[in-house]
């Protein structure tokens, strides 16, 4: 992997958890909130999977296989 293609990855990584963090404060606020919208914060907390686990991925490709 070129250092180019590693940076894009970082960059997209450092996007990502941002991302990630902005989906978990908004549920938290909702949460606190006097009602909160159950089927919208189940629909945050989707998307926090999603990008959880595209996280993992892009985590997966920066670090070298090691044989055990």
């Amino acid at each position: 992997m070129s250092s180019e293609e590693e940076e894009e990855i970082r960059n997209q990584l450092a996007d990502l958890r941002q991302e990630h963090r902005d989906l978990d404060a908004a549920i938290d606020t909702m949460v606190a909130s006097g009602s909160p919208d159950t089927i919208r914060i189940q629909r945050l907390k989707k998307r926090k999977l999603v990008l959880k686990d595209r996280i993992a991925s892009l985590e997966d490709r920066l670090l070298p296989d090691i044989i055990a």
